[in-house]
Formats: C-alpha cells, sequence, structure tokens
C-alpha cells in the first residue's frame, strides 16, 4: 500500500481491531500502543476493603451508594487525550499530537481541573457513563416529574434514548453551557486559548516546537503563560513555584488588585523531583497526603517514557488519566458537540513505586483566605517528608527571579536554606530534569 493508504487503514481501526486483524506481535502492540498512540482500553481493579481518595473526596466502594458516587466523579474529570485531524501546527505539518503530546495534556487536564473549580458551579460536572444512563432510563420509566427534572422526556420515553442516550441530555442545559465554554478553550485549534496550538506556540521560547519531549516542569510555565495571555479569566493568575519554593510575596504582588477589591484566584504549580532515576519512596506518603487535599487539583506525571494525570489513590496505587488514546479532533464551533469524547468512565490506577519522580504538582485557591488555607493544610502534608527533605516550601519574600534587578533575595527560612546546599537544585524554567516521553 501507499503509505497515504496505510495511515488511512490505520486511522480507521482502533488497537484492539488492528492486533486481531494484522496477528501483531507483542512488540509490535507495544509500537502501536506507546508509540503510535492506540490505547488498549483496560480495567483496574478496586478493592472494596479499603477507601478510594479523589480529588480530597473519599469513597467507600463497600457501599454502593458511594460507590456510584465514585463512578460519576471520576467521569465528570475533563479527560484530555491524543487529537488526530487539527488543523496544522505552526512550523509544520504536524495534523496530530500522538506520541510526543502527551506531558501538554495532562497539563491540560491539570488547568481544566483548576478551571472547572474556578468557573463551574458545583454539580454542574456531573457527566455520566453506562450506569448512570441505565439508573435515568429506569428513572424515567418510573418517576416522569422525577426524570422531568433532569432534562428528560418522558412522553418519548426510554425507547427513543435507548443505549445511545447523549451524555449532553442528562445534564441541566444552563449549567452545561459552563462545561462547554471551558471544554471550548482547550480546542484544537489556533484560537483555543489553551489549545494544543497555543501551548506550542508558546513553548517556543523555552526552545521547544511541535514533535519535541516536553518536560512537566516547562509544561507548567506554559501553562502560566497561556493563563496570562488569555483574556477570558480577568480574575485568575497561576504561580509557578522556583526551586521548590513557594514565595509568598510573590504570590501576594500577582494574586492583590488595587482599591482593596478581593485577591484574584490562583493556581499554584510546583514542579519537583522526588528522587534520583527512581522515586523515593519515603515521599510516597506525602504525596498521598496532598492527593488527599481539597485544594489539590492533580499532578502532572507519569512512569518512565509515558506521562499520565494523577487524581488520587487507593492503598499503594495511584489514580490517573491516560492521555495516550488518540481520537479524532473535535469541532466544538458546533451547537451542542458531542462532550462524550472529553471523558473517560474506567478509571486505571498502577504502584506508585512506578511513578517517574520528576512531576508538577497543582494547587488552587479561590481567593486570600482559601490561600491562607491551602499554606496551612499543605505545610502540614508537607511535614510527613520532614525526615527526609520537604517535598516545597512557603518561603517570606520574593524569588531572585522576580526581584527587579535581581540585586535583593529574601532566604530568611532556615529549611531552605539546608535544602539548597543538602539537595540538587531544581531549575524550573529551564529543566534538565523532563521525562523522555513518547
Amino acid at each position: 500500500r501507499s503509505a497515504a493508504a496505510k495511515h488511512k487503514f490505520l486511522e480507521s481501526h482502533d488497537a484492539v481491531t488492528l492486533v486481531s486483524l494484522l496477528k501483531l506481535s507483542p512488540v509490535s502492540v507495544y509500537l502501536l500502543v506507546h508509540i503510535s498512540g492506540w490505547s488498549l482500553k483496560h480495567k483496574s481493579k478496586f478493592s472494596k476493603s479499603s477507601a478510594v481518595i479523589m480529588f480530597g473526596q473519599s469513597y467507600e466502594l463497600r457501599d454502593h451508594g458511594e460507590k456510584e458516587n465514585f463512578r460519576r466523579s471520576f467521569a465528570s474529570v475533563l479527560w484530555l487525550t491524543y487529537r488526530r485531524g487539527f488543523p496544522q501546527l505552526a512550523g509544520g505539518s504536524l495534523t496530530t499530537d500522538s506520541g510526543w503530546g502527551c506531558v501538554l495534556r495532562t497539563g491540560q487536564m491539570l488547568l481544566a481541573q483548576g478551571l472547572i473549580r474556578h468557573q463551574v458551579p458545583p454539580g454542574c460536572t456531573r457527566c455520566v457513563g453506562y450506569h448512570a444512563v441505565k439508573d435515568d432510563l429506569d428513572l424515567l420509566a418510573i418517576c416522569p416529574a422525577a426524570a422531568a427534572e433532569r432534562g428528560l422526556d418522558a412522553k418519548e420515553g426510554p425507547n427513543k434514548f435507548g443505549r445511545h442516550l447523549s451524555l449532553d441530555s442528562l445534564m441541566d442545559r444552563p449549567k452545561e453551557a459552563h462545561l462547554r465554554r471551558v471544554v471550548s478553550w482547550f480546542a484544537d485549534s489556533p484560537t483555543a486559548p489553551f489549545g494544543i496550538h497555543k501551548l506550542v506556540e508558546l513553548g517556543k521560547s523555552s526552545g521547544k516546537k511541535a514533535g519535541d519531549w516536553y518536560g512537566p516542569s516547562i509544561v507548567a510555565h506554559i501553562l502560566r503563560k497561556a493563563v496570562a495571555a488569555s483574556a477570558d479569566l480577568p480574575d485568575l493568575v497561576v504561580y509557578v513555584a522556583q526551586d521548590c519554593t513557594v514565595y509568598l510575596e510573590d504570590v501576594k504582588r500577582l494574586c492583590e488588585r488595587p482599591l482593596s477589591q478581593p485577591w484574584k484566584a490562583v493556581i499554584i504549580l510546583v514542579p519537583v523531583r522526588l528522587g534520583g532515576q527512581d522515586l523515593n519512596p519515603s515521599y510516597v506518603t506525602c504525596v498521598k497526603k496532598l492527593l488527599s487535599l481539597q485544594c489539590c487539583i492533580g499532578i502532572i506525571g507519569g512512569k518512565p517514557k509515558h506521562s499520565l494525570f494523577f487524581i488520587g489513590f487507593q492503598d499503594d496505587h495511584v489514580l490517573y488519566l491516560d492521555p495516550h488514546y488518540c481520537q479524532p479532533a473535535v469541532d466544538v464551533t458546533r451547537e451542542n458537540f458531542p462532550l462524550e469524547s472529553f471523558h473517560c468512565k474506567y478509571p486505571r490506577k498502577m504502584s506508585f513505586c512506578r511513578m517517574d519522580p520528576s512531576c508538577t504538582i497543582g494547587f488552587y485557591a479561590k481567593g486570600q483566605k482559601d490561600f491562607e488555607a491551602l499554606r496551612t493544610d499543605v505545610n502540614q502534608a508537607l511535614s510527613i517528608s520532614a525526615e527526609t527533605y520537604p517535598m516545597f516550601i512557603f518561603a517570606e519574600g520574593s524569588s531572585q527571579e522576580e526581584e527587579q534587578g535581581g540585586t535583593h533575595v529574601f532566604q530568611n527560612n532556615i529549611a531552605y536554606i539546608q535544602r539548597k546546599t543538602e539537595r540538587r537544585r531544581v531549575d524550573t524554567c529551564n529543566s534538565m530534569d523532563e521525562f523522555v516521553l513518547l
């Protein structure tokens, strides 16, 4: 076949079908999944004897009601994956990010979680998988009045919807508009403020271009620039920690507004390295504590050569969303564009020991009061790692990069001074601690 015909054939089949049709070897399957962007979907097994923690909420899976709440909460998280068939990226002919854009996608997912907290009223993101669809069909048949409250038409009956009941039809229409607006900001279009085109453009100042590998610290700075450049979010800023330190004066300068107006909301991004070649096991308890906080909006992380978005845990396994699934680009300019491909209904987990030590941790605070609470809660969680070195710290004053002229730096936090002499510096602007990613 010609190259074009081969490409068309591959794009028209999923990985499972290709494995069957082509009788692929294990090596070929690995290449398809990890390089070409196909995903062999699988389900992780979850224990009913211990709670699942996700975005600061605890779910006891032995309780049927909480189990369903967990399913729906997981399905409500925005899932941003590889896409294909979008307009060409600047500086080349690429129309897909498959094989190289996974850290940008995990970064998008973390930012999306922050924007959901910031923009969408509580309860509006409750999207559904099959179990919820079935529940709503039952409700339609049993109680038309309750079904009507969910936007279902009892007169048309369940036969109209069947197994193809749209996710959109189960959401409150006015509230759904908030979610669609956030999704549209991540569209694979040159005009989307947080789409792949914009992120690649902003990465040029860090020496990156489409097709390159991006590390979690560089993506943190790209997200900061993207939010700063967006006219849609005048009341939100992104702060990126320097040298594993959150400088309070820098945060205050970013968030304060004139005339005693309330603080802007802030997303705090902290690039860290939790070990040498492998994750230092002594940090696992601290990572769990951070994921247990409601102010935590996830971690841009992964395992070696494979970026993932960490959102929770159960026992010694971290819960994640995987961007390595190549889907067709969605035209978000269409009225009522489909939302299904932006949600994943199959939770996955992996052992903490498989984590790559390079990651970026995200937090969200609505205002000054929330930031002070965030600082208290995070400091308490960080105290768990005091026997090694703190993962990161809060310090008074400003970083050298923020001081005009760089002539004065506050370094009056003894933990910071100790760590600078005992621990390798993490340069978050031009990090050498990047993933080598597929």
